[in-house]
């Protein structure tokens, strides 16, 4: 009878305890992350937003107020990495970096993961038509290498050495071993 009321107690205690854990985590559970399409169809609305964005570099250029960085929008995978499926695109923004970054250093062609936060639009000459450019502030910038930029490996020869066949061992005995 009394391991019953402890089994019941210890029961009920845990039951508690794991109702009050699932309110917990639903008041701290993150909004989803903002969209691309959201954002760039009313960037005003999103304004000190933050994002994680990823795209390929198509321009950046050095003014007064810092960096722009002009970044055609591509879908990131599970990893935050930009896809290389161009098609996929959703549009164009601009990353805006206070701080001095060297416009060398970002060549048009590299992709990027850019954390900030949404600060508005900017419209600017594309082609022959205007077009309106989503801002973010730029906080954090991870710059991917893709495969084919990466050096080859080639492997060193692997010939004959001390350890590499029966002639070089020093274990070895003429055959057959008895």
């Amino acid at each position: 009878m009394q391991r019953l009321s402890i089994f019941l107690f210890s029961a009920l205690f845990l039951g508690a305890a794991g109702c009050a854990t699932s309110q917990e985590s639903g008041d701290s559970a993150q909004p989803p992350p903002l969209a691309f399409a959201q954002v760039k169809a009313a960037p005003d609305s999103y304004k000190n937003q933050t994002v994680i964005w990823g795209g390929e570099v198509l321009s950046a250029r050095r003014l007064k107020e810092g960096t722009r960085i002009e970044i055609l929008q591509l879908p990131l995978n599970s990893s935050l990495q930009p896809t290389t499926e161009l098609n996929q695109s959703q549009g164009r923004f601009v990353a805006l970096r206070r701080e001095f970054l060297d416009p060398a250093t970002i060549p048009a062609g590299t992709f990027l993961t850019i954390t900030g936060e949404v600060a508005g639009s900017i419209t600017l000459p594309l082609d022959e038509m205007e077009y309106a450019y989503p801002i973010v502030e730029l906080k954090t910038m991870k710059v991917w290498v893709r495969v084919e930029d990466q050096p080859v490996r080639i492997r060193p020869h692997m010939g004959p050495g001390p350890y590499w066949g029966p002639y070089w061992s020093p274990y070895w005995r003429p055959w057959p071993y008895w």
